[in-house]
């Protein structure tokens, strides 16, 4: 699901309406901040599109966006 191009990680993540949509982005945001690093993600309606780099190292990928791309993974597992 995950795509490394431009220097980031880069997902999108479908969901039946905008309620689990957000439902996800609220999940994965408390995941985000205990790890301290958050993504740039944007949300239409039941898609939400999510990039990763680490700002600190240059914006590049480091094992940080590794990381949490494979919690934002378990916690869409919960949503299909």
């Amino acid at each position: 699901m995950w795509k490394q191009e431009d220097n980031k990680l880069k997902a999108t993540f479908t969901f039946k309406d905008f309620a689990e949509a957000f439902a996800f982005m609220t999940e994965v945001a408390i995941h985000a901040e205990k790890q301290n690093h958050h993504p740039n993600w944007s949300n239409v309606w039941n898609t939400v599109e999510i990039h990763l780099n680490t700002h600190d190292a240059g914006n590049v990928v480091t094992e940080k966006d590794h990381k949490l791309a494979k919690t934002i993974d378990s916690v869409y597992k919960k949503f299909t």
